[in-house]
């Protein structure tokens, strides 16, 4: 039974029924051991948080920031702002100063939350440049904190501001007052195409949300939910608040890095990802089997026709799969399925919701093969993540994004842009009020700026209007669509499409480094350094023969005729990527100019 009250009550609310049950698994910052936190300890130190805050003085709907990688004391802040009607402004932790900067001053927040040495030291050089700002509050422990210091306080510290529960009295007051209409967060986007804006999430919309998401995402109380991408992002964050609605424990992995070893370690049920996981996955599967002898590389190759036949053919499509069909799927299932499930910590595999990118064809075939469901989705920070998904359990076409979940209205344009409206769709942007009215039509419906149809009840993604490139014949190419199919090659790490205003499409591509080296050992090929290996003939025509196989279902106006390898992967640092790892084209095409320009030269 989903507990879906108003996210100022909801934790306790939780742990009303829950009581000492298994809430919270994590570690400790830099910690190796794994520890647990009840429901009723989460919802203590909640309430502990919204007492020091009370006297910190922080007032109804305050902005507050939260600048962390995913940890228990970034849920207890959460929770523990909303108590008391405040705001929460989540920063990735990867954030430059520069975008700190500017969230701090345009939410004009007093009190900021960080995680480790790297968010604190970023927060306290920009403290000088942010007006509002008057005190930083670090999670971890082991930070280097400056000594004498009144801007600066440990968390341990700030939550003896709350110890005994002094003000009762004025808490009551606040969740009394509490309403649908508050602000929830502040989501800063990241900005693919301008400068960052603050979508404005409600109470309400979050209530919406998580009353739509339950009906079709089936979540419960049983399921071990790891929480793999970081709370900032719209996605986890109403995936991780939809578990908590059901009483699901959550396991929160605080590096990303180390997501793979964490899921062997915790054997996760579900986990919310982004295709690019998968992706890896799949590449690392493949590896494996390439490298195995040919007998098993033979069984192997079986098993896989077996269950894209099963999976794919029949379930998919809404069928019962014959006998004998039937009973070799189980039989590989339990074998060779098995086997690879567990390698990945995925004994007890129920469903892994997946959005955020394209996802390709060949991917997505390849984990529900293997007996692992994943859900397809797509959604916006604006939208509070979830517009469609697949629905467990009924038929589902490859390559789209689901059916809407209830009560959204979507609506194609004329132009192709996806349209939305509904109960969990923003009011706006935070203190832009120009880019609001931009960004809604004359009949209240939500632009998204994606392009896309429906067919069967189903929605199909194309691709961010702006992004669709025109070549100078006059076709119109979608770059991520060509990007997630030449993704899935284990040679490649990053690629970006170029074509937009040029006479064919080319692309810029990051390689694995280290298979790419191997490669070269293997087959007699010397290099002194990444360079030599990028621009090396030998492996420029092994590269192409691989893109040249992939690329075969392309029309010939989308195939990728030239490309150049990099040297070095693009990076946050020198603005080619957002927080979410989404390409900024712009910027590689000022960055990489002169290399795209010598792949159009005759």
């Amino acid at each position: 039974m989903q507990i879906n009250s108003h996210l100022s009550r909801l934790v306790h609310d939780v742990a009303a029924k829950y009581g000492d049950r298994e809430a919270l698994i994590y570690k400790n910052f830099g910690g190796t051991q794994w520890k647990s936190c009840s429901w009723n300890q989460f919802s203590g130190i909640a309430r502990q948080v919204s007492d020091a805050l009370l006297a910190l003085g922080v007032g109804e709907q305050e902005n507050i920031g939260i600048f962390s990688q995913n940890s228990v004391q970034y849920l207890f802040v959460d929770f523990g702002a909303w108590g008391i009607r405040a705001v929460t402004v989540p920063f990735y932790a990867t954030s430059s100063e520069q975008q700190i900067q500017f969230m701090i001053n345009d939410a004009q927040i007093r009190f900021l939350f960080v995680g480790e040495q790297e968010q604190f030291d970023k927060a306290h050089r920009v403290f000088p440049t942010c007006q509002s700002l008057e005190r930083i509050i670090v999670f971890d422990p082991a930070v280097k904190i400056p000594e004498n210091d009144p801007s600066v306080m440990s968390f341990s510290a700030f939550l003896k501001l709350g110890e005994g529960l002094t003000r009762k009295e004025e808490f009551n007051r606040r969740q009394a007052a509490a309403t649908m209409d508050d602000i929830a967060n502040i989501l800063y986007t990241s900005g693919t195409t301008g400068d960052s804006k603050g979508v404005i999430l409600s109470m309400g919309q979050f209530h919406a949300a998580l009353e739509a998401n339950h009906k079709d995402v089936p979540v419960d109380e049983n399921d071990r939910v790891m929480n793999f991408l970081p709370f900032t992002h719209i996605f986890e964050r109403g995936w991780a608040l939809l578990c908590i609605t059901v009483g699901a424990r959550l396991i929160v992995n605080t590096y990303p890095q180390e997501v793979q070893k964490s899921m062997r370690e915790q054997h996760p049920t579900c986990m919310s990802s982004v295709p690019r996981f998968w992706e890896k996955v799949y590449q690392g599967v493949q590896e494996k089997i390439e490298a195995s002898g040919s007998v098993q590389r033979k069984l192997f190759r079986h098993a896989e026709e077996i269950g894209r036949r099963h999976n794919i053919e029949y379930l998919a499509a809404g069928k019962q799969p014959p006998l004998p069909l039937h009973l070799e799927y189980e039989l590989l299932n339990k074998t060779i399925f098995s086997l690879v499930r567990k390698e990945l910590g995925l004994e007890n595999a129920h469903f892994f919701p997946t959005a955020g990118a394209t996802v390709s064809a060949h991917v997505e075939e390849f984990v529900h093969t293997i007996g692992l469901n994943m859900v397809v989705g797509y959604g916006l920070t604006e939208s509070l993540a979830t517009v469609s998904c697949d629905h467990l359990g009924q038929p589902y076409q490859i390559g789209s994004v689901g059916h809407p979940i209830q009560g959204i209205s979507i609506k194609i344009s004329d132009e192709g842009e996806i349209l939305l409206k509904g109960p969990t769709i923003t009011r706006g942007y935070y203190n832009r009020d120009d880019i609001t009215r931009q960004s809604f039509t004359e009949d209240g419906y939500f632009r998204t700026g994606d392009s896309g149809y429906i067919n069967d009840g189903e929605l199909f993604l194309k691709d961010r209007i702006k992004d669709l490139f025109k070549t100078s014949n006059g076709k119109y190419i979608a770059p991520q669509m060509i990007e997630s199919k030449l993704l899935v090659d284990k040679y490649i790490d990053q690629i970006a499409i170029i074509a937009d205003q040029r006479k064919f499409v080319s692309a810029l591509i990051v390689p694995e480094y280290k298979l790419l080296e191997e490669y070269a050992r293997t087959h007699d090929i010397a290099f002194n350094s990444r360079e030599d290996l990028c621009s090396d003939k030998r492996i420029i025509r092994m590269l192409t023969e691989r893109i040249e196989t992939l690329q075969q279902q392309l029309a010939h106006y989308e195939q990728v005729k030239r490309f150049t390898l990099l040297p070095q992967a693009f990076s946050m640092s020198r603005g080619e990527l957002t927080n979410t790892l989404k390409i900024k084209r712009r910027v590689l095409n000022e960055n990489y100019k002169e290399q795209i320009d010598k792949m159009y030269e005759e």
